[in-house]
This record gives C-alpha cells, structure tokens and sequence, in this order.
C-alpha cells in the first residue's frame, strides 16, 4: 500500500476575515443568551421573594412543570411493571 504525503491547506484572507466574522456572531449570541440567563434568574428570585419562598410547599421542578403544563405520573414499582409479564 502505497502512502501518500500529507494534504496541505491553506488559507486565504477570506477565510480568515469569515472566521472572524462568525466567531464575532457566536460571542454576540454567548452574551446575549447570559443577559436573559441573569435577568431570568433576577425575575425568579423576585417571584421566590414576593411568594415568601416556598410558601405553599412546592419544589422548584414542581413549579416549573406547572408551568410548562407537565404533569408526571409515577409508574407503580410492582414486578409485573418492572418486568413485564414473563411467561415460561
């Protein structure tokens, strides 16, 4: 088998200038994703302070499944749900 010499890449202003430019967009959007992380976190901890923390009990997944409208049900820890029926 025969081996062949490593491909060389080189790159042009253009791509240097587009790298730049994308890595400029990502920084942008890392920001601005961290401004609305803070100022989320500034409104719960609000809402938590105006409730009197966690007035009626509920956990924070409690909460926000509430919100998001999900309601779990527990699946029932009996043999025949865990292993489904086996018959022999």
């Amino acid at each position: 088998m025969l081996r062949r010499k490593p491909t060389r890449l080189e790159l042009k202003l253009d791509d240097t200038e587009e790298f730049e430019c994308v890595k400029k967009q990502l920084e942008i959007r890392k920001k601005q994703s961290d401004e609305v992380d803070v100022v989320g976190v500034a409104m719960f901890s609000n809402m938590v302070g105006a409730s009197g923390g966690t007035g009626d009990g509920k956990t924070r997944e409690q909460m926000i499944n509430e919100r998001r409208s999900y309601k779990p049900h527990p699946k029932p820890n009996t043999l025949p749900s865990l292993f489904g029926n086996l018959q022999f």
